[in-house]
């Protein structure tokens, strides 16, 4: 095999697979990628859990495929100085990369050790800009479980049907869901559950411009094709909440926030709190203003925000980070807190009626010191 083609763009495509290669297998071909030239150069990253191949342009000499350490030639990309890259292999699996005056040599694996990566026939398709799916996993992945004890929840529920396209995500302590209206889309109803690490490479592929995500959806795995650049994850299996029924519809107070101040104040009275000194901040919801304490043993942080409303002085607790989380991902400055008792889950939506986004937070159970 030997082709040729910049440094920038095998760098980058290096960059791109490598996020599904293993880190650590008892394959050794699974820590690297497999290099195919032929047409055109693929450059792919498996770990028999999530598969990305990224095609790119380069002059094909001699066509064939090796596989290289994933580190260990990402690293020699990166430190090669700008121009045009030739990598070059023999029958015997021997490696040579060079550009400018710069060259390495080292022994590749044969790519009949690379194990086959599954091809997805595509039971149901859905078509969306790369910008509003990137979005979409943004407000919601902060929720995923990273417990095994539900490997469900360890991944964000897609659910398709008409012009209507909802993620969710869950981990037993907050619930968040997106809502996106697909533009003359038709989607056929069908729902499946992608892990979360999946989406963080795929959150992290997608551009903030135009150009659309296709994503196929199979019995067992899901593809998503962004410009040239395949993302192939399995399906998980199992139950997932039933979320609707979980989400309270009717509240007794709806306080209406600025995110940016809630956010700022959450932020000054938990600057006492650490993994150390974990406690909950308490909220006192009056009329027209939230007084938040935190007390810990580093001491007390006292703030207040402003609000639209009265909570008739209802004292309620939260996880500080669980509250940022939301807030940072809401879509919207306006919000509504919507709150029935201390113990009942507080809601986040916006203020101005759009359901695009809805965020659930489990209370904490208050105590005398807290």
């Amino acid at each position: 095999m030997k082709f040729s083609c910049e440094k920038f763009v095998l760098q980058n495509a290096i960059v791109i697979a490598s996020r599904a290669a293993a880190s650590k297998s008892p394959i050794p071909a699974l820590e690297g990628l497999l290099i195919s030239a032929g047409k055109d150069v693929r450059i792919t990253g498996y770990d028999l859990k999530e598969g990305i191949y990224t095609t790119i342009e380069g002059e094909v000499e001699r066509p064939g495929e090796i596989v290289v350490g994933a580190r260990l030639f990402g690293e020699m990309i990166r430190r090669m100085p700008d121009g045009k890259v030739t990598v070059d292999t023999d029958e015997k699996n021997n490696v040579s990369v060079r550009c400018g005056k710069s060259e390495f040599n080292f022994i590749g694996i044969s790519a009949e050790d690379y194990p086959e990566i599954p091809t997805v026939e595509g039971i149901n398709n859905i078509t969306l800009p790369q910008k509003i799916l990137k979005n979409m996993i943004n407000q919601t992945i902060f929720a995923v479980s990273t417990s095994d004890v539900r490997p469900i929840y360890t991944g964000v529920l897609f659910e398709a049907a008409g012009d209507q396209l909802t993620l969710v995500a869950v981990d037993g302590y907050r619930l968040a869901k997106r809502c996106e209206k697909i533009e003359n889309a038709q989607l056929e109803e069908c729902s499946f559950v992608v892990p979360g690490p999946s989406l963080s490479d795929i959150e992290r592929i997608c551009a903030d411009e135009d150009g659309n995500v296709e994503i196929a959806v199979g019995a067992k795995h899901i593809s998503f094709v962004i410009g040239g650049t395949v993302v192939i994850s399995r399906r998980l299996e199992g139950e997932f909440l039933n979320y609707r029924k979980s989400i309270p519809s009717e509240f007794r107070f709806k306080l209406g926030v600025s995110r940016a101040e809630l956010m700022s104040a959450i932020d000054r009275v938990s600057i006492i709190v650490s993994e150390k000194n974990s406690s909950p901040v308490r909220m006192t919801c009056g009329d027209g203003s939230i007084s938040m304490l935190c007390i810990t043993p580093i001491g007390k942080a006292e703030d207040v925000c402003m609000c639209e409303g009265s909570g008739e002085n209802l004292e309620i607790g939260f996880n500080d980070r669980y509250l940022t989380d939301a807030l940072k991902a809401a879509g919207e400055e306006k919000l509504f807190l919507c709150l029935n008792t201390a113990s009942s889950p507080c809601i986040i939506t916006a203020a101005d009626g759009s359901e695009n986004f809805t965020y659930m937070i489990l209370p904490v159970r208050l105590r005398a010191g807290d």
